[in-house]
């Protein structure tokens, strides 16, 4: 009888466990990693585009024209969210730097593909969740190659590029944390296929000419670093190395 309980009971606990697998959860639904789309209006009637890229410990807002790519604004850092509340750790501000190390809090509503912000029009709709593109995260530039010699780049310290990516969005950012100073950003789609990464630029704060430039490199992964190889928006050779946020 003993043996017969014990056999019950194992089976009940698989049971149990299968079951519990199996039943659908709202993680998915809640998880903010990947990109979202705002599109809206400027009080000048001038249509306008924001896109928010989340990693798992960063996050960045960004606001261009749709149809000229003109730069208009950008905002991002650390992220958290709990009890509906998201908090954030600003990075760098291109508005206001004073806000550089300051903590904000405000309540966000989200589901599996819209995420708004509690009082205000600001009303988001998912554009991928980190997939298919290889390449989500946050990651800082820590060496690049000039004419072949190898440049390292302590990623502790204020001056940073930063590059953030969806799994079909990407934006890089240049910033000092210590002196609050903001130095450039672009960004865009980007895929990654057969070995290649492929940037569209549809923003670039020093020059919109960039804007509709397809940029190709080859890639490769490897130890939470990814290097890449090819030529910048001015033609110029590009060889470098980035590692995956951790902080």
């Amino acid at each position: 009888m003993k043996n017969i309980l014990i056999i019950f009971g194992s089976c009940l606990v698989l049971f149990l466990t299968i079951n519990i697998c199996l039943i659908p959860t709202n993680a998915n639904a809640q998880s903010f990693i990947g990109a979202w789309e705002r599109n809206h209006i400027s009080k000048d009637g001038v249509k306008l585009k924001s896109i928010v890229i989340f990693s798992e410990s960063h996050q960045v807002l960004t606001t261009y024209e749709t149809l000229t790519g003109e730069f208009i604004y950008s905002n991002g850092g650390t992220w958290r969210f709990n009890n509906n509340i998201m908090t954030e750790k600003v990075e760098f501000d291109t508005n206001d730097s004073t806000r550089v190390g300051s903590i904000i809090s405000f309540d966000v509503k989200i589901s599996d593909s819209t995420m708004s912000v509690v009082g205000s029009n600001m009303k988001f709709k998912r554009i991928d969740n980190g997939k298919p593109g290889k390449l989500n995260g946050a990651w800082l530039m820590s060496a690049r190659f000039k004419e072949g010699t190898k440049q390292l780049r302590d990623t502790t310290n204020p001056r940073k590029t930063m590059k953030i990516l969806s799994g079909t969005r990407f934006q890089w950012i240049a910033y000092n944390t210590e002196s609050k100073k903001f130095m450039a950003t672009g960004g865009g789609s980007y895929s990654t296929l057969n070995g290649d990464y492929v940037e569209n630029i549809e923003f670039f704060s020093r020059d919109d000419s960039r804007v509709g430039v397809s940029l190709k490199f080859n890639f490769e992964l490897f130890d939470n670093k990814w290097e890449h190889k090819g030529f910048s928006s001015k033609g110029n050779p590009i060889h470098e190395i980035w590692s995956k946020r951790s902080d």
